[in-house]
């Protein structure tokens, strides 16, 4: 699941890599001199870009999870969606894809949330004794140490449904052709199922004889390849680009757990999975030169790189 930790996607964090071949530090500007791309205004203001959009998204998926009847499983379902701490990774990779292309960020609004609804029902899902079994989440008691496994495996449930209902129901249909809306859909139920995140889970509950690419790739690569594919196809853009943002959103995915795995096995050699890692960040980058090279760079990639910063040191460094 993309960028699955606690710290909040635009503040610096604590976290020091062991990936010491990748610098620590990079600002916008050096995110585009690294990868010798993105020949972005240096006048973009990358802050009240994230924070913006966070808000924008917070507030979104405050108004879109509303509590009825039956209470107990809305209440679940907020508990997890709406947790301080999430990064909004997930939402905010969509919008920022869409916008690449021109799209309008109010097209993209209500798959941003269903991706965060559905990155949410992942979690909680995984959470479960019967899975994972990890009792605290983001710092705080995971969704079924509050509520039950009951609860909380009928808030996992209801959160897939709801995400594609919202999709449906809150998309500006002057800005989003119906055939786009169906594209989406399909694109986030193949991610979340048989071949997509429970192929990955399955492989870790399991075992068997997987590469561990594979499970990096389903369970977590895929939900950062959603994402960016997601808003490629709201802004419009054509199916080589796609493929491109799907890469992309792959190796973003992937090279955030790479990193986490680098910092579990330091203690006993982690020599693959920084090879894996350095592999991954420059895969994304090179995807990003694709649109560097059609489009002359601009602002709206700035975002896009950001991402491959963060998932490979856990902080960028803001402009003041």
């Amino acid at each position: 699941m993309l960028f699955s930790g606690g710290s909040v996607l635009i503040m610096p964090s604590s976290f020091c890599s062991p990936l010491t071949l990748l610098p620590m530090k990079l600002s916008p500007a050096a995110i585009r001199s690294s990868s010798s791309s993105a020949g972005s205004s240096s006048n973009f203001d990358l802050r009240t870009y994230w924070t913006t959009l966070i808000t924008e998204i917070n507030q979104k998926l405050d108004e879109a999870i509303p509590v009825k009847h039956p209470a107990g499983i809305y209440e679940a379902m907020r508990y997890s969606v709406l947790a301080q701490g999430a990064k909004r990774a997930s939402p905010v990779m969509c919008v920022a894809a869409c916008e690449l292309f021109g799209g309008d960020r109010l097209a993209a609004f209500p798959t941003a949330c269903a991706l965060e609804m559905v990155h949410a029902a992942s979690l909680i899902h995984d959470d479960l004794p019967c899975m994972d079994d990890d009792p605290v989440r983001r710092g705080k008691p995971s969704n079924h140490t509050v509520y039950g496994s009951g609860i909380a495996l009928l808030a996992g449930d209801a959160l897939f449904p709801l995400g594609f209902h919202h999709i449906v129901s809150h998309t500006p249909p002057e800005l989003v052709p119906r055939a786009t809306i169906l594209r989406v859909i399909a694109e986030i139920a193949r991610t979340v199922g048989s071949t997509g995140m429970a192929a990955g889970q399955y492989v870790d509950l399991e075992g068997g004889p997987f590469p561990p690419s594979f499970v990096q790739e389903k369970k977590f690569g895929a939900m950062g390849e959603c994402s960016a594919v997601c808003g490629g196809l709201l802004g419009g853009a054509t199916e080589d680009e796609l493929e491109s943002l799907r890469r992309y959103g792959r190796a973003v995915g992937m090279l955030y757990q790479a990193v986490d795995d680098i910092t579990e096995e330091k203690n006993n050699g982690a020599g693959k999975a920084m090879e894996m890692a350095e592999e991954l960040k420059e895969k994304a980058k090179k995807e990003l030169q694709v649109f560097d090279n059609k489009y002359g760079g601009g602002d709206t990639l700035v975002p896009l790189y950001t991402f491959v910063d963060y998932a490979a040191h856990r902080h960028f460094l803001l402009p003041l």
